[in-house]
């Protein structure tokens, strides 16, 4: 990360809300998704361990204790979450996005921008720093977190 969006993150994260129980963590992160309009498994991240967002500037990050990658299998899609993740967010958005990449052909690419433009299509935009963009069916992140749920479910019986 360069010098200067660090500069910048260090200002946004001045009067943000900063969570720190793992537990907390999780559900802040869900209500996040849920708060702006996202499918909850958007951010399949594992050992949360600080949540923070400033309401004022829409500036959100999320810690975990190692990078993560995941497999979105219905869309047959590896995407890596560094142990930060950044984004400014807004309703049915996560703009300037830093620490998720995904493999295109043979080469990982940066994610820069998440967003639903129509929720009648119920479509999720991806794109990238140089303007591509890729279009996946939200239901695509919704499931993974209901089968992660099941799963816990079934663990505890």
């Amino acid at each position: 990360m360069s010098s200067a969006l660090l500069e910048v993150i260090k200002n946004h994260r001045e009067n943000a809300e900063i969570y720190t129980d793992q537990l907390l963590c999780v559900k802040k992160s869900f209500e996040l998704l849920e708060e702006i309009n996202m499918p909850r498994g958007l951010l399949p991240l594992e050992d949360i361990v600080e949540v923070g967002r400033n309401h004022e500037t829409g500036f959100v990050w999320l810690k975990q204790k190692k990078v993560t990658d995941h497999c979105f299998k219905k869309i047959k899609k590896t995407v890596t979450y560094a142990a930060e993740v950044t984004a400014f967010v807004e309703d049915r958005r996560l703009k300037n996005i830093t620490g998720v990449k995904t493999k295109e052909l043979s080469f990982w690419v940066n994610i820069s921008d998440i967003c639903i433009k129509d929720p009648e299509s119920k479509k999720i935009i991806f794109g990238i720093p140089s303007g591509i963009r890729r279009t996946f069916p939200a239901s695509a992140f919704e499931e993974e977190e209901e089968k992660k749920e099941e799963e816990k479910t079934k663990d505890k019986k």
